[in-house]
């Protein structure tokens, strides 16, 4: 079954933790992403910031408004798809995807600051453990960094 992590957003935001995760995906794993967010807005809000965050590193992505999503090592979407080959899952925004299985890893970012969300987290936990998924859960440290909190 496919592993997913459950990442709990509680000291930065997911503009400032995903770039961090997809460096790690793209440039040091050698693996393809796709990034699924909670509306088109939000989609090309994160493409923008892709260009931006660090003016040293290069991190190729796309999104539909750019087009090859086949060639696009970083694909970003609002819909459940999987248009350049991705081994990497990204989750924001409350996204779900009926293809977890189609993946090695997926990862879940929950913003902890909103009940909703971390209620929907829980439900998805659940949800995946009775697939059969392995899952672990992950939150934010007060140096910035992840703890490894519960496995299931």
């Amino acid at each position: 079954m496919t592993e997913v992590r459950f990442y709990h957003l509680t000291r930065r935001t997911l503009e400032e933790v995903l770039p961090v995760m997809l460096e790690r995906t793209v440039v040091r794993d050698g693996r393809r992403a796709v990034v699924v967010a909670g509306s088109p807005e939000r989609v090309e809000s994160l493409n923008g910031h892709l260009w931006t965050y660090n003016d040293r590193v290069f991190l190729p992505h796309g999104s539909k408004a750019d087009g090859h999503a086949e060639r696009q090592p970083v694909w970003l979407t609002d819909r459940d798809e999987n248009p350049n080959g991705a081994q990497v899952l990204f989750l924001a925004d409350g996204a779900q995807s009926a293809s977890l299985g189609d993946f090695e890893l997926v990862c879940e970012l929950f913003d902890g600051r909103d009940e909703t969300a971390v209620e929907a987290a829980r439900t998805r936990w659940r949800d995946y453990k009775d697939a059969g998924h392995a899952l672990t859960y992950w939150q934010q440290t007060e140096r910035g960094g992840w703890e490894q909190k519960a496995e299931g």
